[in-house]
Parts: structure tokens; sequence; C-alpha cells
């Protein structure tokens, strides 16, 4: 069934647009069937559960971090990590520089940016994201590496809100690149919709998005501590 779905969301990706496998809360065995059926992308939203899966999971799975990452876990998955999409903080970019240089490799982030209408979601505001570019402090990180930007849509049924909201960080992705970036090509991802909002990601210009429950089924939540 995984590998039906995983196939079935694949179909209905647009030319460019990469697949992160969200698989948190899901077992090791459900991955390696999507793994068994192609998939090398995977999404994690808790440091010890992606650890613990990357233990024992093939070793040329490329993990990313997409949950909020607090400073004194980075280190635990500092040395495998391929791209962090929370990046939301210069305190943080400061650690993930740190570990990053501690085991001896550049580390790929996204700046998350707040656009959602709930207060639960984490992020910099488009200014507060300006502002800290502006400051430039971030240039003498060596080992944490920008590449682009993440957002969350507000969860709603109202599509014309998503797509302004999505549009919106597709604008302020060009301003950055346009202002910041424009000497680096790795700047160029931005990773918006996840299952209830992929497709409508796609149409403002989505690179990356972030499907779990279509590929996996819904997750447990009752049996998680």
């Amino acid at each position: 069934m995984i590998a039906e779905n995983l196939q079935q969301v694949k179909s209905t990706l647009k030319a460019g647009v990469s697949l992160v496998a969200v698989s948190k809360f899901h077992p090791a065995e459900a991955i390696k069937e999507a793994y068994d059926a192609g998939q090398r992308v995977f999404g994690e939203s808790h440091v010890q559960e992606l650890v613990a899966k990357e233990e024992v999971l093939p070793k040329d799975i490329e993990w990313h971090f997409i949950g909020h990452l607090q400073t004194n876990k980075v280190k635990y998955m500092a040395p495998f990590v391929s791209l962090i999409h929370s990046m939301d903080s210069m305190k943080l970019m400061k650690e993930i520089n740190k570990q990053g240089q501690k085991c001896g490799r550049v580390i790929d982030v996204l700046l998350q940016i707040h656009v959602a209408a709930e207060e639960t979601k984490f992020g910099f505001t488009p200014e507060e994201v300006v502002e800290m570019l502006n400051d430039g402090e971030w240039r003498t990180l060596e080992y944490v590496r920008i590449v682009g930007l993440m957002a969350m849509a507000t969860n709603t049924d109202d599509e014309a809100r998503i797509g302004r909201e999505f549009e919106s960080v597709a604008q302020l992705f060009d301003v950055l690149k346009g202002h910041f970036f424009a000497d680096q090509p790795s700047f160029k991802e931005l990773s918006m919709g996840m299952s209830g909002d992929y497709l409508i990601a796609q149409t403002h210009g989505s690179t990356m998005v972030r499907v779990g429950s279509k590929i996996f089924g819904e997750r447990d939540y009752s049996s998680q501590p």
C-alpha cells in the first residue's frame, strides 16, 4: 500500500519538485517499504526518533529535519542530517554552525518563514528575516549554508488564503535571492506544501513538498509519549 501511495503522490508532482516523505511517528519498517519503492528523502520532526531510525535504516537515505528544533538537540543529528527545514533564529544558526564545525561538515538549512495565522507556528516574519540577513553575521558562519526558505500555510479550507500565503513566501524568496544570494546558486529551495495543500504550493513555486499521511496513512498519536 505504501508503495502504491508513493507512486500516486509522485505522479502529481511537477517537474523539478522533490518529495520529502514525512515519516515521523511511523516505524522503520514503513520507511523501509517506501525506500524499497525508490524513495530516498525522508522527513522527521523529533531528534530522538530521527537518530534511532538513522541507526537502523540504509545509509544512503537523505534525512531532513522538519520540526521545531531546540539548540541542545542539534549535536545529535549534526553528523548526518542532510537538510534542516526549520532554522528560525540566529541563535539556532550559530549552534548548527558550531556542531557542523565539530563534525567537519557544512550543514544546509532553510530559513523558516512565519506567514500562517496560527500563533503556534514558528519562524521569522518577513521583516525579521530581512533584518537578520541585513545584519550580515550569518556570512561569517562557515559550517552552515542557507539554501532556501520553508513555510507552512494556515490550516484552513480556504484555498485562496493558502494560495496568497504561499505566494507571499515565493515573492519573499525572489527578493532575498536578489539581495543576498544572487551569487549563490545553492539558494534555490522553496519548501512549501504538505499532504493537504501541496498541490496549491506547487502552483506558487514550491520546489520541495513534505507529504506524510498520503503516503504512510494517518499517524497513531495515541501511542506516542
